[in-house]
């Protein structure tokens, strides 16, 4: 069996396109690659364990510095990096084309669109909405039957005293 030559069929670019603009994003060679991954790996392993005990209180240190933010985009870009900077494109734009390309080599395609399609803005998790909705629909302690009212106005309207007027 011979296999036909990659470059042939598969184009390893990402294009992105900002006003009117395609920028060709090469992919990062094997140790970038690898590098970018192993950061992915990390965040994914904290974005869970942060799911997992979701009454946690965040992290009181930022889990990646600006630094490594500014290195992580890079790496992702390549020599895009300095072309959106020479293009004056707005920052929150190059970081979001810098994540989509982060998540493009690190993910895949169909995530990496996704998310540059919602403007970077993740879509709540169908999970967490059950979860405030179940919350928000939980009786409160102290009252059975499940309403919102405060014991001093159940007490007020047992005796015969109607909280809303007074009397």
């Amino acid at each position: 069996m011979a296999l036909q030559d990659l470059g042939e069929f598969l184009d390893p670019t990402l294009s992105v396109p900002i006003r009117g603009k395609t920028y060709r994003v090469e992919p990062p060679d094997a140790e970038t690659g690898l590098r970018l991954q192993h950061l992915s790996d990390w965040m994914l392993g904290a974005a869970a364990a942060v799911q997992a005990d979701a009454d946690a209180p965040a992290p009181s240190e930022e889990l990646l510095s600006d630094a490594a933010e500014l290195d992580m985009y890079r790496a992702a870009l390549g020599a895009v990096y300095d072309e959106l900077f020479a293009d004056a494109v707005p920052w929150p734009w190059i970081k979001l084309a810098g994540m989509t390309a982060f998540l493009h080599w690190t993910v895949g395609a169909e995530q990496a669109e996704a998310y540059w399609a919602a403007g970077g803005r993740p879509e709540p998790q169908a999970g967490n909405r059950a979860q405030r909705r179940a919350a928000r629909s939980t009786p409160r302690p102290g009252s059975p039957s499940g309403t919102s009212r405060s014991r001093k106005a159940a007490r007020a309207t047992a005796g015969g005293k109607s909280s809303a007027t007074g009397s």
